[in-house]
């Protein structure tokens, strides 16, 4: 138990001498879990004869022959490889790397009692450097060097205070100003970074320093700037500034309230400092002559603040509105439960980490950030490609956000894919030039997931164009105008284009996939070919409504909105099928007709409609009197607002039809736009009667005249009517 204060005093004394020199490195944290580097284990004897040994060319040479001839394979195969014998059986492969983990453990655990040793070795090397040029001289240039950083720093922000005067005061109205404006804040903040490591970075570098003070001043340095990008982009990200209003609006990325957006930059500054300035650490560590265990060691005890880090993040986060659940209790438990399982993925992380379990590890970071990071960036992308005027997050649905998504989402999974592989230990230069079984199939895997994932950005960003198109094709506008039928034919075909289009790449999708996979497609196209023979026979009605479809369509028979009539069914087109379209009648009922059962068609809304009608009058009526007024009554029609613009051919009076059995058949015509018939015709009958009554003209109507007969007769007939009668009540 003595170990553990003087461990504590020597790790206090090497933080005191690393205050005094200055900034921070960035050498990543995670550099401890790669091979130690050759210069740190040269210095040992053994190892040195055993590469002066190697590089004998004799050596080399009776190598190459024991691995041609296979006697002697001491190296372990890459995944992938074509392992032989006991040795590549997955429970050996298991035990391997089980022991493998033990001999980590075993070995953390006995450099553990050397660790206060090594840490006062350090402290005392650090010190006498420091000592060498007085603690504070070093302080003091430190100091200067960042005083150097901030001032080239303000300088710049000085020379270009207009241009951030017009970034605070641009306008993002549009999907186009709005990425402007962001792009121009991100190059306004990455200009701010260059100039403070220019000034302090350069200027350090300008002069000659020795070689320890020079690596830790410079670490530190570069590790303070990469923090400084790190809260650059998790500003442009999350824009968590002033409350000035307008800000978040026109900034933000990432769709979140104020809160929200502070507390997460906050401890995304948290996290990258931690990462950065440890892993400046663990590079001062190696120049100090750590081993490689040891510096493991203070590894997983830096580590230990990145998983404090994260189980605050779990219990503290803010809750977005849509995780909501109605319920005080039940939201109080939902966040509860989610929390305890998010801390106890953060505490198994790290538990992999430290037992050298990268697989398991880069398994857990994958499955715990990607679904994360796919969210995000649906709703960053949908939040900054919303059309102009919408707040929320979900208005963009044009080909730009779903290509840009899907796309995204496909890097993302791949690059998720790669670390996995990374994790594993799968060589991928192995797998691409690897005949073996297993190489085959991994390759055949890896390439049929990205042709999937190709194939899925396609078909999305392909959608998202016709049902665009779509969208724009349902303008109203006067019917015989050219934009409203080309929007009529859009609507028709777009459709089935979708349709025809999903199924190719479906197919070849599947095809290229299986390819990959090995599978020969050739023998698997052909007998595709003679089952579709097959079903074409065994199926000829459905075959033939789909061609008999394909040619209507070609002929443009009919579109989406029109008004035919094929036999006995007739309507409104409504929509279409593979084998069949939709009519609804205009009573309301819908008649689904294949399409090969449609024949003849009857298309009653294009280009122009002859209304005739037909009046009878009687035989005294005066006919030119007649034309006159149908006439009169043909200029309102054609003067009236409402109907005019639907007139092509006003009501005229084409002459005498007939001599019926009691009327004269009179015949008028009107030519009309599609559809406007029923209304104009309607007005002018009445117009029609209305004047006819005005100028004495009557309509001939069958009649029935009893004539003939004795007076008395009729006398006789009212006498028995008379009786007949019953008697008046009392």
């Amino acid at each position: 138990m003595e170990t553990v204060p003087v461990m504590l005093q020597a790790v206090a004394r090497l933080l005191a001498a690393l205050v005094l020199a200055g900034l921070l490195a960035g050498t990543p944290l995670a550099a401890a879990q790669d091979t130690p580097p050759a210069e740190a284990e040269a210095t040992q004897p053994a190892v040195q004869k055993f590469l002066d040994l190697l590089a004998d060319p004799a050596v080399r040479d009776w190598l190459a022959q024991q691995n041609v001839a296979g006697k002697s394979t001491t190296t372990p195969a890459p995944v992938g490889a074509d392992p032989s014998g006991a040795a590549a059986s997955p429970s050996h492969d298991l035990g391997a790397r089980l022991e493998a983990i033990r001999r980590h453990v075993a070995a953390l655990v006995a450099a553990l009692p050397a660790l206060p040793d090594e840490f006062r070795r350090a402290g005392a090397t650090l010190y006498l450097e420091l000592q060498e040029r007085g603690p504070l001289k070093v302080l003091l240039l430190a100091l200067g060097f960042a005083a150097l950083g901030f001032g080239a720093e303000w300088l710049f922000r000085r020379a270009t205070a207009r241009v951030r005067e017009r970034i605070g005061m641009a306008q993002a109205g549009t999907v186009g100003e709005r990425l402007r404006l962001i792009g121009l804040r991100l190059g306004y903040d990455l200009g701010s970074v260059t100039m403070f490591a220019l000034g302090s970075i350069g200027a350090f570098l300008a002069l000659e320093w020795p070689v320890l003070l020079r690596e830790i001043v410079l670490g530190y340095l570069v590790a303070f700037v990469s923090l400084r990008l790190a809260l650059v982009v998790g500003r442009v990200l999350l824009a968590p500034g002033s409350g000035r209003s307008g800000e978040a609006e026109r900034f933000r990325i990432v769709p979140m309230d104020n809160d929200a957006a502070r507390f997460w930059h906050l401890r995304l500054g948290l996290f990258v400092g931690w990462f950065a300035f440890g892993s400046a650490t663990l590079g001062l560590l190696s120049t100090l002559g750590f081993t490689w265990d040891m510096r493991q060691l203070v590894a997983y005890a830096l580590g230990l603040g990145l998983l404090a880090l994260g189980i605050e993040i779990a219990w503290r986060r803010p809750r977005a509105a849509t995780e909501e659940i109605s319920g005080t209790g039940q939201r109080r438990r939902a966040g509860s439960a989610s929390a305890w399982l998010l801390s106890a993925c953060f505490v198994a992380l790290w538990l992999f980490w430290v037992v050298s379990a990268l697989g398991l590890f880069w398994l857990g970071v994958v499955a715990v950030a990607l679904p994360a990071l796919i969210r995000a960036t649906r709703r960053s992308l949908n939040h900054i490609l919303r059309p102009a005027g919408e707040t929320g997050a979900s208005g963009a649905s044009g080909a730009l956000a779903v290509g840009l998504e899907r796309g995204v989402r496909a890097a993302l999974i791949i690059g998720a894919a790669l670390l996995l592989a990374r994790g594993f230990r799968v060589d991928l230069g192995a797998l691409t030039v690897g005949d073996s079984v297993v190489t085959r199939l991994v390759r055949g895997a890896i390439n049929a997931v990205i042709i999937l994932l190709v194939a899925d950005v396609a078909w999305h960003i392909t959608r998202a164009l016709i049902d665009r198109t779509l969208a724009a094709a349902q303008v109203t506008g006067p019917a015989d105008s050219e934009d409203v039928r080309r929007q009529a034919r859009l609507r028709t075909l777009l459709p089935i284009l979708r349709n025809v289009l999903f199924i190719i790449l479906l197919v070849m999708a599947v095809l290229m996939a299986l390819s990959s996979l090995g599978v020969e497609i050739g023998p698997l196209v052909a007998g595709a070919g003679v089952v579709g023979v097959a079903i074409g026979f065994g199926a000829q009605t459905v075959v033939k409504d789909i061609i008999s479809g394909m040619f209507f369509l070609l002929d443009d028979a009919f579109r989406i909105g029109e008004y035919v009539q094929s036999g006995s069914y007739k309507g409104t087109v409504e929509s279409f099928s593979l084998r069949s379209v939709k009519l609804r009648h205009q009573r309301g009922p819908l008649f689904t007709v294949p399409f090969g059962e449609l024949g003849a068609i009857q298309n009653m809304s294009r280009d122009w409609v002859i209304d005739k009608l037909s009046i009878g009058v009687t035989y005294d009526t005066d006919l030119d009197q007649v034309k006159k007024l149908v006439k009169e009554i043909g200029k309102q029609l054609a003067q009236d607002p409402e109907l005019a613009p639907h007139i092509l051919d006003t009501l005229k009076m084409q002459g005498v039809e007939q001599f019926g059995d009691y009327a004269i058949q009179i015949r008028l015509k009107l030519m009309t736009k599609p559809g406007e018939q029923f209304v104009i015709r309607r007005r002018a009958l009445a117009m029609i009667k209305k004047a006819f009554d005005a100028n004495g003209i009557k309509f001939a109507f069958p009649t029935v005249q009893v004539a003939g007969g004795e007076p008395s007769v009729a006398a006789v007939a009212q006498q028995g009517l008379g009786l007949v009668k019953p008697p008046p009540a009392a």
